[in-house]
Protein backbone atom coordinates (compact mmCIF):
# COMPACT_ATOMS: atom_id res chain seq x y z
CA UNK A 1 0.00 0.00 0.00
CA UNK A 2 2.94 2.47 0.74
CA UNK A 3 4.20 1.96 -2.60
CA UNK A 4 1.00 2.44 -4.13
CA UNK A 5 0.61 5.50 -2.32
CA UNK A 6 3.82 6.31 -3.18
CA UNK A 7 3.72 5.86 -6.71
CA UNK A 8 0.37 7.90 -6.75
CA UNK A 9 2.06 10.89 -5.15
CA UNK A 10 4.68 10.83 -7.40
CA UNK A 11 2.82 10.77 -10.77
CA UNK A 12 -0.16 13.43 -9.44
CA UNK A 13 3.16 16.21 -8.50
CA UNK A 14 4.47 14.94 -12.16
CA UNK A 15 1.01 16.30 -13.83
CA UNK A 16 1.06 19.21 -11.41
CA UNK A 17 4.87 20.37 -13.03
CA UNK A 18 3.25 19.80 -16.47
CA UNK A 19 0.24 22.06 -15.66
CA UNK A 20 3.11 24.05 -14.13
CA UNK A 21 5.34 24.39 -16.85
CA UNK A 22 2.76 24.75 -19.78
CA UNK A 23 0.86 27.39 -17.54
CA UNK A 24 4.83 29.60 -17.68
CA UNK A 25 4.57 29.38 -21.04
CA UNK A 26 1.23 31.31 -21.38
CA UNK A 27 1.94 33.67 -18.38
CA UNK A 28 5.57 35.05 -19.38
CA UNK A 29 4.50 35.37 -22.82
CA UNK A 30 0.65 36.58 -22.08
CA UNK A 31 -0.98 34.07 -24.14
CA UNK A 32 -4.14 32.03 -23.47
CA UNK A 33 -4.31 32.36 -19.17
CA UNK A 34 -6.53 33.92 -17.67
CA UNK A 35 -3.65 35.36 -15.43
CA UNK A 36 -0.44 36.70 -16.84
CA UNK A 37 3.23 38.48 -16.08
CA UNK A 38 1.20 42.16 -17.38
CA UNK A 39 -2.77 41.19 -16.65
CA UNK A 40 -4.59 41.89 -12.99
CA UNK A 41 -5.38 44.69 -11.46
CA UNK A 42 -2.27 47.05 -10.90
CA UNK A 43 -1.49 48.53 -7.49
CA UNK A 44 1.61 51.10 -6.65
CA UNK A 45 4.70 50.46 -7.83
CA UNK A 46 6.34 49.76 -4.39
CA UNK A 47 3.95 47.74 -3.32
CA UNK A 48 4.32 45.93 -6.74
CA UNK A 49 7.91 45.52 -7.08
CA UNK A 50 8.08 44.22 -2.94
CA UNK A 51 5.38 42.05 -3.27
CA UNK A 52 6.86 40.28 -6.67
CA UNK A 53 10.48 40.26 -5.19
CA UNK A 54 8.63 38.22 -2.36
CA UNK A 55 7.61 35.92 -4.98
CA UNK A 56 10.42 34.99 -6.62
CA UNK A 57 12.43 34.82 -3.65
CA UNK A 58 10.35 31.43 -2.08
CA UNK A 59 10.92 30.07 -5.42
CA UNK A 60 14.75 30.79 -5.37
CA UNK A 61 15.11 30.08 -1.30
CA UNK A 62 12.79 26.37 -2.17
CA UNK A 63 14.26 25.33 -5.37
CA UNK A 64 18.19 25.85 -4.14
CA UNK A 65 17.69 24.92 -0.45
CA UNK A 66 15.96 21.96 -1.75
CA UNK A 67 18.05 20.46 -4.38
CA UNK A 68 21.37 20.75 -2.40
CA UNK A 69 22.70 16.91 -1.30
CA UNK A 70 22.46 18.19 2.80
CA UNK A 71 18.88 18.87 2.36
CA UNK A 72 18.65 15.84 0.56
CA UNK A 73 19.96 13.41 3.37
CA UNK A 74 17.81 15.23 5.85
CA UNK A 75 14.67 14.86 4.43
CA UNK A 76 15.03 11.57 3.54
CA UNK A 77 14.80 10.41 6.95
CA UNK A 78 11.19 11.33 7.09
CA UNK A 79 9.95 10.64 3.89
CA UNK A 80 10.77 7.78 1.58
CA UNK A 81 13.74 8.37 -1.27
CA UNK A 82 11.75 7.01 -3.68
CA UNK A 83 9.71 10.69 -3.62
CA UNK A 84 12.31 12.77 -2.56
CA UNK A 85 12.59 13.98 -6.08
CA UNK A 86 8.77 14.17 -6.67
CA UNK A 87 8.57 16.38 -3.43
CA UNK A 88 11.15 18.59 -4.95
CA UNK A 89 8.98 18.61 -8.26
CA UNK A 90 5.86 19.33 -5.83
CA UNK A 91 7.22 22.28 -3.97
CA UNK A 92 9.23 23.65 -6.74
CA UNK A 93 5.40 23.40 -9.05
CA UNK A 94 3.67 24.97 -5.93
CA UNK A 95 6.28 28.02 -5.64
CA UNK A 96 5.66 28.51 -9.54
CA UNK A 97 1.78 28.74 -9.28
CA UNK A 98 2.11 31.16 -5.83
CA UNK A 99 3.80 33.68 -8.39
CA UNK A 100 1.55 33.16 -11.30
CA UNK A 101 -1.13 33.63 -9.01
CA UNK A 102 -0.07 36.83 -6.57
CA UNK A 103 2.12 38.24 -9.22
CA UNK A 104 1.53 41.80 -9.54
CA UNK A 105 1.33 43.69 -12.66
CA UNK A 106 3.81 46.43 -13.62
CA UNK A 107 2.66 47.22 -17.16
CA UNK A 108 4.98 50.57 -18.26
CA UNK A 109 6.38 49.66 -21.15
CA UNK A 110 10.16 49.17 -21.46
CA UNK A 111 10.04 48.46 -25.24
CA UNK A 112 7.63 48.01 -27.89
CA UNK A 113 8.72 46.38 -31.11
CA UNK A 114 6.57 47.81 -33.76
CA UNK A 115 8.44 45.91 -36.85
CA UNK A 116 6.16 42.95 -37.84
CA UNK A 117 8.78 40.86 -38.85
CA UNK A 118 11.47 41.48 -35.74
CA UNK A 119 7.99 41.17 -33.34
CA UNK A 120 7.96 37.55 -35.23
CA UNK A 121 11.42 36.69 -35.10
CA UNK A 122 11.08 37.21 -31.06
CA UNK A 123 7.76 35.07 -30.84
CA UNK A 124 9.28 32.46 -32.79
CA UNK A 125 12.59 32.34 -30.28
CA UNK A 126 10.01 32.47 -27.27
CA UNK A 127 8.65 29.03 -28.15
CA UNK A 128 11.55 27.63 -29.83
CA UNK A 129 13.36 28.17 -25.89
CA UNK A 130 10.31 26.46 -24.31
CA UNK A 131 11.02 23.49 -26.72
CA UNK A 132 14.33 23.74 -26.28
CA UNK A 133 14.19 23.73 -22.68
CA UNK A 134 11.29 20.40 -22.92
CA UNK A 135 13.54 18.61 -25.32
CA UNK A 136 16.84 19.16 -23.21
CA UNK A 137 15.06 17.46 -20.37
CA UNK A 138 15.05 14.48 -22.67
CA UNK A 139 18.57 14.44 -23.90
CA UNK A 140 19.41 13.47 -20.07
CA UNK A 141 16.84 11.70 -18.34
CA UNK A 142 13.41 13.05 -18.16
CA UNK A 143 11.56 10.91 -15.80
CA UNK A 144 14.12 10.55 -13.31
CA UNK A 145 14.65 14.10 -13.48
CA UNK A 146 11.17 14.39 -12.62
CA UNK A 147 10.68 11.72 -10.06
CA UNK A 148 8.61 9.29 -12.11
CA UNK A 149 11.59 6.67 -12.74
CA UNK A 150 12.17 6.88 -9.05
CA UNK A 151 8.67 5.97 -7.90
CA UNK A 152 8.58 3.31 -10.75
CA UNK A 153 11.76 1.42 -9.51
CA UNK A 154 9.88 1.70 -5.79
CA UNK A 155 6.80 -0.06 -7.54
CA UNK A 156 8.82 -2.81 -8.80
CA UNK A 157 11.08 -3.38 -5.37
CA UNK A 158 14.20 -1.95 -7.67
CA UNK A 159 16.55 0.57 -5.96
CA UNK A 160 17.32 3.28 -8.43
CA UNK A 161 20.80 3.92 -9.14
CA UNK A 162 22.62 7.56 -8.82
CA UNK A 163 21.86 9.26 -12.18
CA UNK A 164 24.62 9.19 -14.36
CA UNK A 165 26.80 11.67 -16.18
CA UNK A 166 25.38 12.53 -19.97
CA UNK A 167 26.39 15.25 -22.13
CA UNK A 168 24.11 14.59 -24.67
CA UNK A 169 23.39 16.80 -27.97
CA UNK A 170 23.15 20.14 -26.62
CA UNK A 171 24.98 19.32 -23.55
CA UNK A 172 27.67 19.05 -26.07
CA UNK A 173 27.24 22.85 -26.63
CA UNK A 174 26.70 24.12 -23.23
CA UNK A 175 26.51 22.60 -19.73
CA UNK A 176 23.23 24.24 -18.86
CA UNK A 177 20.75 24.04 -22.20
CA UNK A 178 17.71 24.12 -19.74
CA UNK A 179 18.53 26.85 -17.40
CA UNK A 180 19.71 28.98 -21.10
CA UNK A 181 16.43 27.97 -22.78
CA UNK A 182 14.93 29.70 -20.07
CA UNK A 183 16.63 33.00 -19.85
CA UNK A 184 15.99 33.30 -23.70
CA UNK A 185 12.63 32.39 -23.03
CA UNK A 186 11.79 35.10 -20.03
CA UNK A 187 14.00 37.71 -22.39
CA UNK A 188 12.17 37.33 -26.04
CA UNK A 189 9.32 39.40 -26.61
CA UNK A 190 8.32 42.04 -28.46
CA UNK A 191 6.57 43.91 -25.73
CA UNK A 192 8.31 44.36 -22.74
CA UNK A 193 6.98 45.70 -19.27
CA UNK A 194 8.70 47.16 -16.06
CA UNK A 195 6.88 43.96 -14.30
CA UNK A 196 8.28 41.70 -17.36
CA UNK A 197 11.82 43.28 -17.07
CA UNK A 198 11.65 43.03 -13.55
CA UNK A 199 10.98 39.09 -13.68
CA UNK A 200 13.41 38.68 -16.71
CA UNK A 201 16.60 40.56 -14.31
CA UNK A 202 16.04 38.42 -11.31
CA UNK A 203 15.26 35.12 -12.74
CA UNK A 204 18.15 35.50 -15.18
CA UNK A 205 20.61 36.74 -11.99
CA UNK A 206 19.08 33.90 -9.92
CA UNK A 207 19.97 31.33 -12.18
CA UNK A 208 23.76 32.80 -13.20
CA UNK A 209 24.21 32.64 -9.42
CA UNK A 210 22.90 29.26 -8.67
CA UNK A 211 24.04 27.51 -11.61
CA UNK A 212 27.83 28.80 -10.65
CA UNK A 213 28.26 28.81 -6.72
CA UNK A 214 25.36 25.95 -6.29
CA UNK A 215 25.11 23.29 -9.13
CA UNK A 216 28.11 23.32 -10.24
CA UNK A 217 29.72 23.09 -6.64
CA UNK A 218 27.84 20.11 -6.40
CA UNK A 219 28.39 18.14 -9.78
CA UNK A 220 31.87 18.77 -9.41
CA UNK A 221 32.09 17.20 -5.72
CA UNK A 222 29.71 14.35 -6.91
CA UNK A 223 31.10 13.56 -10.32
CA UNK A 224 34.59 14.86 -9.55
CA UNK A 225 36.96 14.73 -11.91
CA UNK A 226 35.07 14.03 -15.07
CA UNK A 227 33.06 17.00 -14.62
CA UNK A 228 36.59 19.27 -14.00
CA UNK A 229 37.08 18.23 -17.64
CA UNK A 230 33.72 18.56 -19.08
CA UNK A 231 33.72 22.70 -17.54
CA UNK A 232 37.25 23.54 -19.09
CA UNK A 233 35.43 22.14 -22.75
CA UNK A 234 32.03 23.32 -22.63
CA UNK A 235 30.95 26.57 -21.95
CA UNK A 236 28.20 27.71 -18.99
CA UNK A 237 25.63 29.21 -21.33
CA UNK A 238 27.01 30.99 -23.81
CA UNK A 239 28.08 28.62 -26.91
CA UNK A 240 31.31 28.52 -28.43
CA UNK A 241 33.20 30.58 -25.75
CA UNK A 242 35.90 29.29 -23.49
CA UNK A 243 33.08 29.67 -20.10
Amino acid sequence: MEKIISFIYGILSYFLFLFAFLYAIGFVGNIIVPKSIDSGTETNLLTAVIINALLLSIFAIQHSLMARPVFKKWITTFISPAIERSTYVLSSSLALLLIYWKWQPITTIVWNVENETIALILTGVFFFSWLMVLLSTFMINHFELFGLKQIFDNLKDKISQSPKFQTNYLYKIVRHPIMLGFMIAFWATPVMTVGHLLFSITTTLYIIIAVKYLEEKDLKKFIGKEYEEYQNTVPMFIPFTKK
